[in-house]
C-alpha cells in the first residue's frame, strides 16, 4: 500500500512539473494568464537593464519576440513616439494579454501585436530598427536559424537585443538541471556570442550584472553597400 502511494505521488509530482514547463513555454488558459502576469512583474527590472544599453530613436520600428503579457511591448512603444511597436507571440494567450495591456496604443495604431512563430516571422525584409526578445530565447526551436530569421527582418545597421535574467556562470550550475527539464537553451556568455556571429550578426556586444545573474547581448546587421550611404 505505501508503495503504490508513493508511485502516486511520484506521477502526480512528474505530471504537474510537466504542466509547469509546458506553461512557461507556452502560456495557456487562466493559469497561463497567471504566468504572464507573474512573469510580467518580475522581469520588469531586467527588462530596463536592458534596455538601457541600446539607444531607441523616437522614430524607431520595434518588434518584441516573445512578447507575453506586452509589457515590454509598452515600454518600446513610449520610447517610439513618432514610430511604431509591434510584439509577436506563438501562444494566443499571450497575443490576448499583450493585446490587452496596450488597447489604448492599439486604437492609436502605435501598436500591433501578431501571434506567429519566430522561425517564420510575418513581416518583410528590413523593417525593424530594433528587435528584442526577453526571456524567450531560451525555448526557440532553432536558435541559429531563428537568429537568422530575426536578421532578415532587421534594417541594415538594425540592432537584435537578447535580455535574459540567467545565463551559464560556471560548470556546475544547479539552474542547468532546470534548464534541461524546460528543453531550454541555457548558454553562456561566449556561447551567446558563438550563435550571433554564426547567424551572421556584426559589432556584438555581451553585458553583464553579476549581481543579479542578468545578461544581455547585442548583435548588429551589418551595413551593405549601398545602405551605408543611407544611415538609420
Amino acid at each position: 500500500m505505501q508503495i503504490a502511494r508513493h508511485i502516486v505521488v511520484s506521477v502526480v509530482a512528474i505530471l504537474v512539473v510537466v504542466y509547469l514547463i509546458n506553461q512557461c513555454r507556452k502560456p495557456h488558459g487562466w493559469p497561463g494568464r497567471f504566468f504572464l502576469w507573474e512573469m510580467g512583474g518580475r522581469h520588469s527590472g531586467v527588462t530596463d537593464w536592458g534596455l538601457s544599453h541600446v539607444a531607441i530613436e523616437k522614430h524607431y520600428v520595434t518588434l518584441d519576440v516573445g512578447c507575453g503579457g506586452g509589457r515590454t511591448v509598452s515600454k518600446l512603444a513610449a520610447k517610439v513616439s513618432e514610430g511604431k511597436a509591434y510584439g509577436i507571440d506563438y501562444s494566443a494567450a499571450s497575443v490576448a494579454a499583450s493585446n490587452k495591456a496596450n488597447q489604448q496604443w492599439i486604437r492609436d495604431g502605435h501598436v500591433e501585436i501578431q501571434q506567429g512563430s519566430v522561425s517564420k516571422l510575418p513581416f518583410p525584409d528590413c523593417m525593424f530598427d530594433l528587435v528584442t526578445a526577453v526571456e524567450t530565447h531560451y525555448y526557440w526551436p532553432d536558435l541559429t536559424a531563428d537568429l537568422k530569421e530575426i536578421l532578415r527582418v532587421l534594417k541594415p545597421g538594425g540592432k537584435l537585443l537578447i535580455i535574459a535574467e540567467a545565463y551559464k556562470r560556471r560548470r556546475i550550475d544547479p539552474t542547468q538541471a532546470a534548464m534541461k527539464l524546460l528543453r531550454a537553451a541555457y548558454l553562456s556568455v561566449d556561447e551567446h556570442r558563438e550563435f550571433l556571429t554564426a547567424a551572421g550578426y556584426s559589432d556584438i556586444q555581451i553585458i553583464e550584472e553579476r549581481r543579479q545573474s542578468w545578461i544581455c547581448a547585442i548583435g548588429g546587421k551589418p551595413w551593405t553597400e549601398n545602405a551605408r550611404s543611407d544611415p538609420l
